[in-house]
């Protein structure tokens, strides 16, 4: 197993880390998935035990400038590894002003992901300052588990309004219930409502609009054509998990999509450009 990579621009670099960052906030701990041509961290807990789980697809050619690999074999051409992101991150961090950053696959006296940044310097002395990450090596046999998520059969796929005004609402939310029901239809509108024995509290948004996909009757992936506009579908949800998702965004998203499977899980997308991140929170009872 190899795999080695180099990122010169500095805007690729910076948008590498504010990606890493973002899934940090996510979770402690996630699995790296390196092939030819993707990085893809994934977390798969498992929703029937009210886990949350996540899929972020990177296409390696819009970051590196150099990208080599080779997995475990040539029939299986990948390299999956657990990592904890707010490592990466912070290494990251320190080096955003780099002239170029290397990372590298290596065996210290763990196997590491090596970070080192050549950092610019006034005279002709080259600095370069390195972190060794530590990482686990995922065996084979266990890589099932980390294949990407059905898309999952919703009732309702809506866009979301601007993730900053939602979080501002979520935030308030949180500070009266611990869960959340987050409900919308087929006619643009999405509404999220916490009830306690003391207060019941509804946000409303409408003209969101409907992804494509929401407009053809499918049951591959996509609501049915004779649903009623006007109906609701909705799930309750720890309002920690969404917040958690709320509060971590540095994508800068140009489309942020939400499909609901009625009372079973929200199902959030983030797509830029060149990265799209997918966040599943179960519903509760």
């Amino acid at each position: 197993m190899k795999f080695r990579g180099k990122i010169i621009d500095i805007a690729c670099l910076n948008h590498f880390s504010r990606v890493i960052t973002t899934i940090s906030k996510l979770t402690k701990t996630c699995v790296l998935r390196l092939t030819p041509d993707n990085l893809f961290f994934v977390l798969s807990e498992k929703v029937a035990n009210g886990g949350v789980s996540m899929w972020c697809e990177l296409s390696q050619a819009n970051f590196f400038d150099e990208y080599q690999m080779e997995g475990v074999s040539p029939e299986d051409n990948e390299i999956c590894l657990e990592v904890t992101p707010e490592n990466l991150s912070r290494a990251l961090k320190t080096v955003q002003n780099a002239k170029a950053v290397k990372v590298k696959l290596t065996k210290k006296h763990c196997p590491c992901l090596t970070i080192a940044a050549e950092l610019p310097t006034l005279s002709s002395i080259s600095r370069v300052v390195t972190h060794d990450v530590p990482v686990d090596v995922i065996p084979r046999r266990l890589w099932n588990e980390f294949k990407e998520p059905n898309m999952p059969d919703f009732d309702v796929s809506i866009y979301l309004p601007p993730l900053k005004t939602m979080k501002n609402v979520v935030d308030r939310m949180k500070n009266l219930s611990n869960f959340l029901v987050l409900e919308a239809n087929l006619n643009r509108e999405m509404n999220l409502k916490i009830e306690t024995d003391l207060v019941s509290v509804t946000t409303h948004f409408k003209d969101l609009g409907n992804p494509p996909w929401g407009e053809d009757a499918s049951q591959d992936g996509g609501p049915s054509q004779s649903r009623d506009p006007e109906a609701m579908a909705q799930a309750r949800v720890d309002i920690r998990k969404l917040q958690q998702f709320l509060m971590g965004q540095q994508v800068n998203p140009s489309k942020a999509m939400c499909n609901i499977v009625h009372e079973r899980v929200v199902h959030l997308i983030l797509l830029h450009e060149d990265v799209s991140l997918q966040y599943f929170i179960p519903a509760v009872a």
